[in-house]
């Protein structure tokens, strides 16, 4: 008798037994029961998750001799013909190789007619998005409104692709990839019933290598059952994988808690003897370190049964929380830099004793040190009563107010007029920046007194009084001059420069002395002579 591969022999026949879909088979179960069917389905998720093996159950609930039902008998002639593949009214087409309009237009012209056996003719085509253009526009009347024996079951890997009128016409679900933990249990079931040896911990690999798809876990079963002659034991289970063995991971981070960096290059001379993949282990180290962060801030997600508890709350222990996201990041960033690497090797080494370059026991002990190193005294610890002398301006008399000697720049404040030249001294120890220092360098200075102060702004220029940018210079001129002021504009054009005026002269200048110094020099000269060639002005520019 032939052998039949797991994947194959154990492709679920009912509803029950359909693994890691429940938001799936929970919507079908209800609209058979109650007779609400829809006339076309898209089921859509990566590879391996169940859509083929979807469809043809639903085929079944739908054609059972004993009615429609959401569980069908699978002893009937109907059930076990499309078990077989052999049922007539069962109609699967692969779009990868049918992508034609013709082919499209030949099916649908057999969509009028009643079915030979069953209670509805059922189209299953798969991989439709392969499907051309033409054919999509040729099916979406038939689509839209078949006849009342055809049902129609759409298949995907690749949603996006299909067009919106066709995703309009159909009932979509969305089939999730397995959880790891699925997908062991699914493998133990089956390796139970099949009485053939195994351990948890290769099951565990062979789920994690499926990604989420069950029809690959179960490819890898098959090849784990020959390659350890009907056993399926851990370490033949990772041989066949080419995976890192967690001990080697754990022994890394127990050296690099150690401090031990000949440990690590011997843990990575080890793994290069082996042929083992440095990628894979890195990928392996990322995963680790996610599972310790997890035991970090949640112990309670760790399983009592977990059989590496023990050494994940070590490792726990040993590291804090933030260089366990540092080790995170040096570990991908790792990996991805292997590919431009002398050789994997020497990446993978690098990125080892990168992780011991970087290995404090925590950030809050890195910023102490820092600290202890460079602790400085501040400026703002100097006593008030005791000022630099350099700042304090000298008293001509005893009876001077002593607020006089704290106060910045007195001798300004003290005067009842400001001139107009000092106005661009003012405007550049202002500490303003963006439309406030805008603001003050297209204005005049025209008064100052005591408590006012009168700016002329150009009529061109009054965008600039948008708020807030006339209280903050109002305020920083108060803060300059040690007093209140108040702000006051008038709106006139200008009699003198303005510090932005007075900038752009000077500019100006400074653009005409370097276009003269370039047409005085000998080499340009030459050059235009020699080269009938022209001096391009807009790029000249000066350099102080």
């Amino acid at each position: 008798m032939s052998y039949q591969v797991l994947a194959r022999k154990w492709r679920p026949r009912n509803f029950s037994t359909l693994v890691g879909q429940e938001h799936v088979v929970r919507a079908l179960t209800h609209a058979l029961s109650e007779q609400r069917l829809h006339h076309a389905y898209l089921f859509t998720g990566t590879r391996g998750v169940g859509k083929t093996t979807i469809a043809r159950i639903l085929a079944k609930s739908l054609n059972c001799e004993s009615g429609v039902t959401a569980t069908p008998c699978g002893t009937c002639s109907a059930c076990q013909e499309i078990d077989g593949g052999r049922f007539v009214d069962l109609l699967e087409v692969d779009a990868a190789t049918n992508t034609r309009v013709d082919e499209m237009r030949q099916l649908l012209e057999n969509a009028v007619y009643a079915p030979t056996r069953g209670r509805f003719k059922v189209y299953v085509i798969d991989e439709v998005h392969m499907l051309s253009n033409s054919a999509f526009n040729a099916m979406l009347k038939t689509l839209e409104e078949p006849p009342e024996h055809v049902k129609f079951i759409l298949a995907t890997t690749d949603p996006q692709k299909i067009p919106v009128t066709v995703l309009s016409r159909c009932l979509q679900f969305n089939l999730k990839q397995m959880p790891a933990a699925a997908i062991t249990n699914h493998l133990t079931h089956i390796l139970q019933a099949e009485e053939i040896s195994h351990d948890a911990p290769a099951l565990g690999l062979i789920a994690r290598s499926a990604a989420g798809s069950m029809r690959d876990a179960l490819s890898l079963l098959d090849q784990a059952i020959a390659h350890g002659a009907g056993k399926v034991e851990e370490g033949q289970v990772r041989a066949m994988l080419g995976t890192v063995d967690q001990d080697y991971l754990f022994a890394i981070l127990e050296a690099l808690a150690a401090g031990d960096a000949s440990a690590m290059l011997a843990v990575a001379a080890d793994l290069g003897v082996r042929s083992l993949s440095f990628a894979a282990a890195l990928q392996e180290l990322a995963a680790l370190l996610t599972r310790i962060q997890i035991a970090q801030c949640v112990p309670t997600a760790i399983d009592d049964d977990e059989p590496e508890r023990e050494r994940l709350l070590a490792i726990a222990a040993a590291f804090s929380p933030e260089f366990i996201q540092l080790a995170y990041q040096i570990a991908l960033v790792g990996r991805s830099e292997l590919s431009a690497a002398p050789d994997e090797y020497a990446g993978f080494v690098m990125t080892l004793l990168r992780l011991h370059a970087f290995r404090p026991s925590s950030v809050a002990d890195v910023v102490a040190a820092s600290r202890q190193r460079g602790t400085v005294p501040l400026p703002s610890a100097t006593p008030r009563s005791a000022p630099r002398p350099e700042s304090v301006p000298p008293t001509p008399a005893p009876s001077s107010p002593p607020a006089a000697a704290t106060v910045p720049r007195s001798e300004v404040g003290a005067a009842p007029m400001v001139s107009e030249h000092d106005w661009d001294a003012i405007v550049a120890a202002l500490p303003l920046s963006g439309l406030a220092r805008t603001l003050a360098q297209h204005c005049e200075l025209r008064r100052m007194d005591d408590g006012e102060c009168l700016l002329r702004l150009a009529p061109a220029q009054t965008h600039l009084q948008m708020k807030p940018a006339p209280e903050r210079l109002q305020q920083a001129l108060s803060d300059y001059f040690a007093r209140p002021l108040r702000l006051r504009f008038e709106l006139a054009a200008n009699e003198a420069d303005t510090p932005a005026a007075t900038a752009g002269r000077e500019r100006q200048e400074r653009q005409e002395r370097a276009e003269a110094a370039i047409a005085r020099d000998g080499f340009v000269r030459d050059v235009i002579e020699s080269l009938d060639a022209s001096v391009v002005e807009a790029s000249i520019k000066p350099i102080a």
